[in-house]
């Protein structure tokens, strides 16, 4: 049946028949009357009884301790997909990067020095930029890369007041403001123990009342797309798309800023983006 697919008891028959005996340390011999581990054997490896195994792949036990389920995981030699699925199917919200990745990866890496027509940014999950090309820079007047790099868009927001004076989210700024909180937030969920997280929260509830008020109203939210007017010095108001990127096994985020195609947006954009390459050229 379509629904029995993705069950806990369905997962731990399927990995547990897979697994050659000889690769977790078992004799191989003998006569066995199904291929895999026995039920005994995977409990002897999990560290639990055999009746427990059996109640949990007839169904009759679906909520293990996230100890079991990690011990299980390990003596299926799960990867780590397979380990977040059996996870979910157990009720659990699966293990996940617990310190803020200050990275940025080969695939944002390669994005951002493939579309160098785009501002682009990477931020860390706590929002502090950790790379970004000269069009973003110029776009939303940052100070030069090397002094802009390090700086976190919540402390801009919050506690030095200067995004608002940049940009005006459509909606307005709260909503801006709303979304990149419970955005935290949700990364709370997961590196809510990191301590540069951690310092970063308490420090920005401390010296602003709006972003305690908004952190304790408790939402928690992906922040996805959003259309922005940048005020900009140089060519004047311009309306952008925002869009944001995230990146398999790791908690940083691209931002990518575009305008629509053939409007006066895009003609400020190009004339931004003439201008970097100028200054790029005379660097």
């Amino acid at each position: 049946m379509p629904s029995e697919i993705q069950t806990l008891g369905s997962l731990l028959r399927t990995w547990r028949e897979r697994v050659d005996p000889r690769e977790v340390g078992l004799a191989g011999g003998g006569r066995r009357r199904t291929k895999g581990l026995r039920r005994e054997e995977l409990a002897g490896l999990a560290g639990v009884s055999a009746d427990y195994v059996v109640r949990l792949e007839q169904g009759r036990f679906r909520t293990p301790s996230a100890q079991v389920v990690s011990a299980l995981a390990r003596a299926l030699r799960l990867s780590d997909s397979e380990t977040e699925l059996l996870f979910r199917a157990a009720n659990h919200l699966p293990p996940g990067q617990t310190t803020i990745d200050a990275r940025v990866s080969p695939a944002a890496r390669r994005l951002v020095a493939r579309m160098p027509d785009h501002p682009l940014a990477v931020f860390t999950a706590d929002w502090t930029l950790l790379h970004a090309n000269r069009l973003l820079c110029d776009l939303f007047d940052l100070p030069p890369l090397a002094e802009a790099i390090g700086e976190n868009l919540v402390v801009r927001t919050f506690v030095h007041e200067v995004s608002a004076q940049i940009a005006t989210p459509a909606g307005g700024d709260e909503m801006f403001e709303r979304a990149l909180v419970a955005d935290l937030r949700l990364s709370a969920t997961e590196l809510g123990e990191d301590p540069t997280f951690q310092d970063l929260v308490t420090t920005v509830r401390a010296k602003s009342p709006r972003f305690a008020a908004y952190w304790d109203e408790g939402r928690a939210a992906p922040h996805m797309s959003m259309v922005k007017t940048v005020h900009n010095s140089v060519v004047g108001d311009l309306v952008i798309d925002c869009d944001l990127l995230k990146f398999a096994d790791s908690n940083v985020r691209l931002i990518l800023c575009s305008a629509a195609p053939g409007t006066p947006d895009s003609d400020k954009l190009d004339a931004l983006r003439a201008r970097a390459n100028r200054t790029d050229r005379t660097d």
